[in-house]
């Protein structure tokens, strides 16, 4: 069976998943057998790679897009190496192979090892310039973060069905939706109207 793991760092709206979804399908993975999960590369127990690991059997192919999509640590990747060779599972990071279900040889474990470091640094060079790039904005006297909404700034169509919500006749998730709105900006706004935001 070919299980593919596909990860974005953020939510859904912030980040699309579906161009590594594509690619492990052309990988020889299906929708039911791909795990998604938007969680930091960083964190080691994130729950789709660990449903994952406890799915797959030996002789079993995983897939992803690159390392980075597994993991972003170094140490984690070595457990992740551990764990296929123990299981004898082909590991597939977009055009690097890593065949266990026979000895994998020193060479191949070096370079996946070797990319694991790279990614890690990758990521870490990536969280040095955003605080760079803060610390840089706070000095020049920028407002960091999103800017506050006020009342005057909640669009009409808000207004115009805030009212069945009071009533309890419909729900937030209702309200989202008759707004075209998303279920934590309804959530916002509620707050900001009735004076807990």
């Amino acid at each position: 069976m070919i299980y593919g793991y596909a990860r974005c760092s953020t939510n859904e709206e912030m980040q699309d998943i579906n161009r590594q979804i594509r690619e492990l399908k052309q990988l020889g993975a299906s929708d039911r057998t791909i795990y998604r999960e938007y969680e930091s590369g960083m964190k080691n127990d994130r729950v789709e790679l660990q449903r994952l690991l406890q799915t797959v059997k030996s002789g079993d192919t995983i897939v992803a897009t690159e390392v980075s999509r597994i993991t972003r640590s170094t140490k984690q990747l070595c457990e992740i190496i551990e764990f296929v060779k123990e299981k004898h599972i082909k590991l597939v990071l977009g055009t690097f192979v890593v065949d266990c279900t026979r000895e994998l040889d020193p060479m191949t474990e070096g370079m996946l090892k070797m990319m694991g470091v790279f990614s890690e640094l990758e990521r870490n060079m990536i969280s040095q310039r955003v605080k760079s790039g803060l610390q840089n904005a706070k000095a020049k006297g920028k407002q960091l973060g999103r800017p506050s909404t006020s009342t005057d700034n909640i669009p009409n169509v808000f207004y115009k069905h805030y009212p069945k919500y009071k009533n309890g006749e419909i729900n937030k998730v209702e309200f989202a939706r008759l707004c075209s709105l998303s279920y934590p900006t309804i959530f916002k706004y509620i707050g900001i109207v009735e004076g807990k935001g």
